[in-house]
């Protein structure tokens, strides 16, 4: 019972940690198709230089909100804080709206662990954990990227193909068993991602809506997450207040001898 109390925790930090940033102010318009830079079906090169231009540069980033979960039909609405040291750490806090910690979170490109403040139980896993609710081919530097909305270097390749159809650029392509589609819009910056892996029965479809400002970058306000493996169904909604970029931060993170350690 313990032990799948800790994995549903487990599965809502990583799934928490799988979007991104919100500051109440200008929304950044998404401008007309017919008002910015063409691009040409045979210059894919050029292409997807001016698609990882647009990403968001940070050291570190600091994101503050809302998330609304969805597991299999239990709706949970609580509060997240996500710290990220780029290419290093994700460090997730998840509190409930009294401001009581429930759980914290710290993900690195080798560990996961994860720690119950409500049960006194902890976890401690490789990365590839996480690969037992998405994908193999999911990375630390992949899941970074879906986070801040920026472009997924193993997608943005000579071997992704690009189509420009209707005005719309769309990126497609396959990783090892994974089939990915990434649709753009017309501020060059993700709209929406869809990654399904049929072998492994597992899919993963974020939304991303209403892009801000964020000190020469954009960062998209609205996030939806809908994640399937196998017959378990989750959907999140992201809903962040504040965001700061390239500041001093801690990633805090220690386990009381009174915890107990779960395989």
């Amino acid at each position: 019972m313990r032990k799948n109390i800790l994995n549903n925790l487990l599965v809502f930090c990583l799934l928490t940690i799988v979007m991104a940033c919100k500051t109440k102010k200008a929304i950044v318009k998404v401008p007309p198709i017919a008002d910015i830079p063409v691009m040409v079906n045979h210059k894919k090169a050029e292409n997807l230089k001016l698609l990882k231009s647009k990403d968001l540069a940070f050291n570190t980033l600091s994101l503050k909100g809302k998330v609304n979960l969805d597991m299999n039909g239990n709706a949970n609405n609580v509060n997240v804080t996500i710290r990220i040291k780029k290419d290093e750490k994700i460090w997730v806090s998840i509190t409930a709206i009294a401001g009581i910690e429930v759980a914290r979170a710290l993900i690195t490109p080798d560990s996961i662990l994860v720690r119950n403040n409500l049960q006194a139980l902890s976890l401690k896993k490789p990365f590839s954990y996480i690969n037992s609710f998405t994908s193999k081919q999911v990375t630390f530097k992949m899941l970074q990227s879906v986070i801040t909305g920026n472009t997924i270097a193993d997608f943005t390749n000579e071997q992704s193909e690009i189509d420009l159809s209707a005005g719309a650029s769309t990126l497609t392509g396959n990783k090892g068993d994974l089939a990915y589609r990434v649709l753009f819009n017309s501020l060059y910056k993700p709209a929406e991602v869809i990654l399904n892996d049929v072998k492994a029965g597992q899919a993963l479809k974020v939304v991303y809506a209403d892009y801000q400002q964020v000190i020469e970058g954009l960062c998209p306000t609205v996030v939806n997450i809908n994640s399937m493996s196998g017959k378990k169904k989750t959907s999140l909604t992201f809903d962040f207040s504040k965001i700061e970029r390239n500041i001093s931060m801690d990633f805090p993170f220690t386990v009381p001898k009174r915890f107990e350690l779960i395989n």
